[in-house]
């Protein structure tokens, strides 16, 4: 490490970087083939040794993220993809869908070290932690990240605000990581009540847009904050830096970006597509996943001098799957929780900003309302996703036939 950079990959030769990422291809393939049950069934007819070149990898066929509902219940906990068995594993998350993610042994498996460190995290610093610990990955992806910078902990997971801000005055962490609207609630009630946590000066935040008018805010409350992207199957994929002009690419990640539905690269720098990640890990050898996250690449490289590959950040999403409050909700949990009610004819899942907050409202066509358990249809659908929303009566007729179960109107 230097004081500017995580380690000498991220400033390389740009052609150097993508001469080692394709050179690696033809040995990820054949582990995958050759260690999960899924991928040998996928790449049964592939060579990995031919799979030395951008065009010939986008000849493989795409795993998609939201395909996994379907495939991990037929060989559980992950359908296969896992290269190494479940009991050798460190832990198994449990995603919203239900999807199962897998993490294995090793300092920093989610490599969200970068991250940290081009958020300006170091050796010695105190991380309050407030992403869940709760079945879900993200707090172990910033705790191995910290304890691999050599930064202490303090896991904080979400909820009980008040216990929160008593830890960040009595123990005066450096930094936060975590979503930006819990940050923005626990700066917004620290001035409140006169609570001192003026020694946060710093911040990694991910799980939910990021909007200018916020970074603003927390600039203004002394904090620094960056943003990063990744995914409970991927880790880390891409992360901002001081320059705070698009995210650079990870150096573990080979990324790829399609025309949405297709297994197509998009034609040029700058199009919007379907962010595809290739990754060289040997416990969950994904090949060619697909996120259903829209984005775009940016001209030219960064002047914090990293040399990577830089994304625009989240754009929207390619399928139905939304991100709402940090959590992933699929069109089948909220089907599911629509099918206990008969009273509900067609229904739709609409998804919008209040303020800076995500706001959540089930329409549904209903043409007797006293029918309805209305209450009832709100608990489930808060188990299914597990999120609360609100409830939306409507006529009959009044939803378009465009067979949309979940509509995002949140604007990019």
């Amino acid at each position: 490490m230097t004081d500017r950079h995580y380690d000498a990959r991220e400033t390389r030769d740009p052609e150097a970087r993508e001469a080692a990422l394709l050179a690696a291809l033809p040995a990820q393939v054949a582990h995958a083939r050759a260690k999960a049950p899924y991928f040998a069934a996928l790449f049964k007819d592939v060579d990995p040794a031919a799979i030395t070149t951008r065009a010939a990898l986008a000849q493989l066929p795409v795993t998609r993220k939201s395909d996994l509902i379907e495939i991990q219940p037929k060989s559980y906990p992950f359908g296969g993809l896992n290269a190494t068995p479940p009991g050798r594993l460190a832990r198994i998350f449990m995603s919203p869908g239900p999807i199962y993610d897998a993490e294995g042994h090793g300092p920093d498996f989610w490599r969200f070290g970068r991250a940290l460190f081009a958020a300006g995290f170091r050796a010695g610093d105190i991380v309050h932690n407030s992403f869940s610990y709760h079945l879900t990955p993200a707090g172990s992806m910033i705790e191995g990240a910290a304890h691999a910078l050599g930064c202490a902990v303090v896991p904080a997971g979400v909820g009980q605000t008040d216990l929160q801000l008593r830890a960040i005055a009595d123990i005066r962490p450096h930094g936060y990581g975590g979503t930006p609207s819990f940050l923005r609630i626990l700066v917004e009630k620290a001035l409140a009540e006169g609570v001192d946590i003026s020694p946060l000066k710093k911040a990694l935040l991910a799980g939910e847009a990021f909007l200018p008018p916020h970074r603003a805010e927390l600039k203004a409350a002394g904090i620094a904050a960056r943003q990063c992207y990744g995914t409970a199957d991927l880790g880390l994929v891409a992360y901002e830096s001081e320059a705070e002009e698009g995210m650079i690419v990870d150096e573990g990640c080979l990324v790829e970006i399609l025309r949405p539905g297709t297994g197509d690269p998009v034609e040029a720098v700058g199009e919007v597509g379907e962010v595809v990640v290739t990754l060289f890990e040997p416990d969950y050898p994904l090949v060619r996943f697909a996120t259903g996250d829209l984005s775009a690449v940016l001209p030219g490289m960064s002047p914090c001098g990293r040399t990577n590959v830089r994304l625009r950040g989240w754009m929207g999403r390619a399928d139905q799957v939304t991100k709402i409050r940090g959590m992933f909700v699929h069109p089948v949990q909220v089907s599911a929780a629509v099918k206990k009610h008969p009273a509900v004819g067609k229904a739709r899942l609409v998804v919008d900003r209040a303020g800076d907050a995500d706001d959540m409202v089930l329409e549904v066509e209903v043409a007797d309302a006293s029918a309805l358990a209305q209450e009832a249809l709100l608990d489930d659908l808060r188990n299914a996703t597990k999120l609360r929303g609100r409830l939306a009566l409507l006529a009959p007729g009044t939803l378009p036939d465009d067979a949309k179960t979940i509509e995002d109107r949140r604007p990019v």
